[in-house]
């Protein structure tokens, strides 16, 4: 408990010092909106943005972005983050089994890994969730919990400071504003799942509130993988004036998890079900207690549009695995500023952003021998220390009515320190700093009201994990550089009478990506050596089109799809030449086509992956994923008065396929690095509002 508390002093300290010291679609498609003029008034928060409000911020975005409603999600299952970014493209999320980790990749950020992601900045209401050192536990997102979501890809996360290759996703809570009152939402279906859901919201005087308590079990579709939720997300927000509002946050996850293991390809294609001998004798699991404070508070001063916020999390990690158990007890603070000022300059429209972010983490992480799950010899023991200042700026000037330019920049700097305190096993202290200068110049034009063209150009910088720094499979501190690539884009999006779009293209040329070259050691995982040069280009495509209206009635027939081309490739690697990176398909799309009338709708949807990927660097033919298409199916209906029932057909076909894959410098037919998805399921619903 005392070197608890004494880490709890060290990180608060840390962050002190470090502030003290820093400068200071619509309905179901991808569409561009018309320009809204949006005020804030006594029917909406000032700390959270609306969905509409959001909508218009990224259409001020040069490049890739996509806000997601919860109501595209909750008509059906949503339990994990590929149920709320499937159909965002650029995007792949594909978990390795249930809600557990999950390769979340953006523009193929973090390809070398499968779990415990980097490479993109996660957030609640635009206040960081990852760690301090950037990695990040994407279970802890309860997608039930959430009024939309944001997706900013690549550097046009700039506005939140995040300047990775993969960009920024947000996840905005409902206020006491826009919340019901009441909100019951029940769950069953396959592998003995089943979800419960409560939420309240309302204003009372100048406050209001919002609390939605969860949870959630599932037997799993593998053996050994059975799973238990209980979450509590919510909201205290108090109105101090017209242009002043503070609200605070409470999020706490109790995650239990036992976990399979990854199979060889023939075990994922032959039995699916099927996990090895050690998940049982080791009893395998990712266990995570996690409690998280914040307060973001909204005013104005003067001409600028003020936004403070703050954080604070602790989170307790037991991490049983075949070779140890990882015993990691985290807690990050941070403190955050962004100033906002609109006017005129140059006989144009102006719009200045400043902001600041100190981030700030230290992580206790042991490995103990594992006794059949429970903690032998200790192994390891460091404390881990991360601690980053950014700042950034942007402006936004129209040069004619209908063209802007935008430049900006994130200046960061970051510090990561390891200190051994088991000396035994040899000394792996170490520390470095990251220094980098990060800018971005794009330009919208604003063809219509409801097309625009936008391009950019940007910088990305992204310093290694701990998971890098300080791997399992390599003792010692590993002297890496941190990645970084320039990234062209452009694109287009819109709406046109039936027809809506959203349409990016771009390249990177990126240095020192952090990849796997070394084969793993004792089953613990290879570890990241800085590739030379690579390449990432790619194509996303979203588009909608109304098929038919008013056959009988008010009804209307809607095709929608995602459509992502990744191109991800070493550039004259003197091991590996021109080979494509593993981890990622070719091809991915999403596709739906919906029938809606009155309160029914019935939507027939498909996953299809139509070329198999590489599953190491070395582009071993024999151990390419194979090709599948996966047909699904979802129903519902609301009825007037607040309760709406769906049915969720996932797989029907019961296609046995690969959903995720470890990665390798070379592998071999006997590596056990596949994760099969889940057979077929059927999930049913009901959910009450008033």
């Amino acid at each position: 408990m005392m070197k608890k508390n004494t880490n709890a002093l060290r990180l608060l300290g840390a962050v002190s010092l470090a502030a003290l010291s820093s400068p200071a679609f619509a309905e179901k498609a991808p569409v561009a909106l018309p320009v809204i003029e949006v005020t804030a008034d006594a029917e909406n928060s000032l700390t959270v943005p609306s969905l509409e409000e959001a909508r218009e911020e990224l259409r001020r975005v040069p490049g890739g972005t996509e806000v997601v409603p919860a109501e595209d999600y909750r008509d059906g299952r949503a339990t994990n983050l590929k149920d709320v970014l499937d159909f965002v493209p650029g995007v792949f999320a594909q978990p390795k089994y249930g809600q557990e980790d999950m390769r979340l990749s953006i523009r193929g950020s973090g390809l070398s890994r499968n779990f415990h992601l980097r490479g993109v900045r996660l957030l609640m209401d635009g206040i960081p969730l990852n760690e301090a050192d950037g990695g990040g536990d994407p279970q802890e997102i309860d997608p039930l919990a959430y009024l939309y979501t944001e997706v900013y890809k690549g550097g046009n996360a700039l506005q939140y400071g995040a300047a990775s290759l993969g960009g920024a996703v947000n996840f905005v809570s409902p206020t006491g504003y826009d919340a019901p009152s009441f909100l019951m939402r029940t769950e069953v279906g396959s592998f003995g799942t089943r979800r419960l859901q409560l939420a309240t919201g309302g204003v009372e005087g100048n406050w209001d509130y919002y609390a939605t308590p969860t949870f959630s079990s599932s037997n799993g579709f593998r053996d050994h993988s059975d799973q238990r939720y209980l979450r509590f997300n919510g909201n205290l927000g108090y109105r101090v004036n017209a242009d002043t509002e503070t609200r605070f946050y409470l999020n706490v996850n109790r995650i239990d998890q036992d976990i399979p293991s990854s199979l060889t390809k023939s075990q994922a294609l032959t039995d699916p079900t099927q996990t090895q001998a050690s998940s049982f004798a080791q009893s395998t699991a990712r266990d995570i207690d996690s409690v998280r404070f914040a307060n973001r508070t909204a005013f104005r001063a003067g001409e600028w549009d003020m936004t403070l916020g703050a954080s604070y999390t602790y989170k307790d990690l037991f991490h049983p695995l075949s070779f140890a158990i990882i015993d990691n007890l985290y807690q990050n603070a941070g403190l955050y500023a962004r100033g906002t000022r609109e006017g005129a300059l140059l006989g144009g429209k102006n719009r200045l952003t400043l902001g600041a972010n100190v981030i700030a983490g230290i992580n206790n992480a042991k490995q103990f021998q594992n006794l059949g799950g429970e903690a032998g010899t200790l192994r390891n023991d460091v404390d881990e220390t991360s601690i980053n200042y950014e700042l950034y700026g942007e402006i936004e000037q129209y040069v004619t009515d209908s063209v802007a330019l935008i430049a900006g920049a994130q200046l960061n700097h970051s510090i990561r320190k390891l200190d051994d305190n088991l000396l035994a096993n040899g000394d792996d202290s170490g520390d470095k700093t990251f220094t980098s200068l990060n800018p971005k110049l794009g330009a919208i034009w604003d063809v219509s009201e409801e097309v625009q063209l936008f391009t950019n150009l940007s910088r990305s910088s992204e310093p290694p994990t701990f998971s890098e720094l300080n791997p399992s499979a390599m003792p010692g501190f590993a002297d890496l550089d941190p990645q970084e690539a320039w990234t062209l884009e452009a694109g287009t999006r819109g709406r046109s009478g039936r027809f809506a779009w959203d349409v990016s293209v771009y390249r990177a040329w990126v240095e020192n990506e952090l990849q796997l070259f070394v084969t793993p050691l004792s089953g613990a995982g290879g570890y990241a050596v800085n590739a030379d040069k690579t390449i990432h280009q790619g194509i996303e495509l979203g588009a909608s089109v109304m098929l038919a209206g008013n056959m009988l009635g008010e009804d209307t027939l809607v095709w929608r799809q995602a459509y992502t081309y990744s191109d991800f490739q070493f550039d004259g690697d003197p091991a590996f030449g021109d080979n494509q990176l593993p981890g990622v398909p070719e091809h991915y799309l999403r596709g739906e086509l919906r029938y809606d009338l009155g309160g029914f709708h019935i939507a027939p949807n498909v996953e299809w992956v139509p070329k198999g990927y590489y599953v190491d660097n070395a582009n071993t033919e024999s151990q390419k994923t194979d090709p599948y298409a996966l047909l699904g199916l979802k129903a519902g209906y609301a009825f007037s008065n607040g309760v709406s029932i769906f049915a969720d057909g996932r797989n029907l076909l019961d296609k046995t396929y690969i959903s995720n894959t470890n990665a390798r410098p070379v592998a071999t037919a006997a590596d056990a690095l596949y994760n099969p998805g889940d057979g077929r399921a059927l999930y049913v619903g009901l959910e009450m509002r008033f």
